[in-house]
């Protein structure tokens, strides 16, 4: 087996592929990395909100404007609800996505901390089920973390089937069943890649499958979070999988 596990054509992936942003620093700490989001022609799928551990306690002044920029731009923005391996409450959720609704007219879902067991099918089912009743033709994405029950396939528009570091994603394999969707169902989530590895990252994506991507070199092992800026090679990462950006 090929490292990565491949299974089908890359260039099914290839066509498909593009960022999903797991969550930058607060746009009052970053706000080059949010501007630098609407910009036009970027392959942008997502881009993940989390103004304070979910919609925080009132409209955030920084984050309103932010989320309005990237609407403008055509991007997807996803408010991000933690599920703690199922552990909240079923009420928390649903106050926490009216308020990303109310506040920052969000256009979908990012469910953090998703169960990926056969057991915690229902209750996520139930969660889904209501998100999708409150955002019409919302977009979620369930991120495991890992492959889940394929159960999980047919309840989110997303699954987030790894997101971890670059030597567990080198020789990582992928789920037989995953085969049965097209690429664009996937994502992989992947801090630590070394510049000089980008393209093998990149290839490991398409043979595994997955249409939606996110690489940075910054790996957190100094406490700071990995997702938090952008990736130093941001320009050359951008060129590889959308070459018709505008400058």
């Amino acid at each position: 087996m090929t490292p990565g596990g491949a299974r089908r054509s890359a260039g099914e992936a290839e066509a498909w592929l593009g960022f999903g942003v797991p969550g930058w620093a607060h746009p009052m700490l970053a706000p080059l990395e949010w501007a630098e989001l609407a910009r036009p022609g970027l392959p942008v799928h997502w881009v993940v909100l989390n103004v304070a551990d979910g919609p925080g306690a009132r409209p955030d002044p920084y984050c309103l404007p932010a989320a309005v920029r990237l609407h403008g731009a055509g991007v997807g923005v996803l408010g991000q609800l933690d599920l703690r391996d199922g552990a909240r409450a079923f009420g928390e959720l649903v106050s926490e996505a009216h308020r990303y609704l109310d506040w920052y007219e969000v256009d979908g879902f990012y469910l953090r901390n998703c169960p990926a067991g056969r057991e915690g099918l229902p209750d996520t089912g139930r969660v889904v089920t209501t998100l999708r009743a409150l955002c019409e033709a919302g977009h979620v994405v369930l991120d495991h973390g890992t492959h889940p029950h394929p159960g999980y396939a047919e309840v989110a528009d997303q699954l987030v089937t790894f997101r971890g570091e670059w030597p567990d994603y080198r020789w990582s394999q992928v789920a037989e069943w995953t085969a049965d969707h097209p690429p664009w169902r996937f994502c992989h989530l992947v801090h630590g890649v070394p510049r000089t590895h980008l393209e093998e990252a990149l290839r490991i994506a398409c043979w595994q499958g997955a249409g939606t991507v996110y690489f940075t070199d910054r790996s957190g092992r100094d406490g700071s979070d990995p997702w938090g800026t952008l990736p130093g090679y941001w320009d050359e990462i951008v060129s590889r999988i959308g070459p018709g950006v505008s400058e």
